[in-house]
């Protein structure tokens, strides 16, 4: 009997998917986004500009259990970087920090995930 092998889309994207970056990576994007950045409003800013530019939109992801499509990125008025989503006519800006990303990441997730990090009182690789 021979073994058939799964052409699934989903087992298709779950071979794709990367995995998580190390604390170590993360590290390292941190270092890289906030190199030139001073003080907290410079590197929330810094990572604004460097998400916009790594970050593959549109892309879609479940929000409570609905489909939506992230457009951009951009901050809101307390100054937090959020996810513009919209579903038919309607959008929502969804702060990243807890932005659910789809199965299989969009190109520069990695940066999603190092501003994370930062956000929760990174403190410069010096975490055990």
């Amino acid at each position: 009997m021979s073994k058939v092998r799964d052409s699934s889309p989903k087992r298709k994207a779950r071979a794709h998917r990367s995995a998580d970056p190390s604390a170590a990576e993360l590290d390292r994007l941190i270092e890289q986004a906030t190199v030139d950045a001073y003080g907290e409003e410079e590197q929330r800013t810094a990572f604004l500009t460097v998400i916009e530019d790594e970050l593959a939109c549109p892309f879609r992801t479940r929000v409570l259990g609905v489909k939506v499509t992230v457009e951009r990125v951009d901050f809101n008025r307390a100054d937090e970087i959020v996810a513009i989503c919209s579903k038919d006519v309607r959008r929502q800006a969804i702060p990243l920090v807890g932005l659910p990303l789809p199965e299989s990441p969009p190109r520069g997730a990695e940066w999603i995930a190092a501003y994370r990090r930062w956000a929760r009182g990174w403190g410069g690789g010096d975490e055990t």
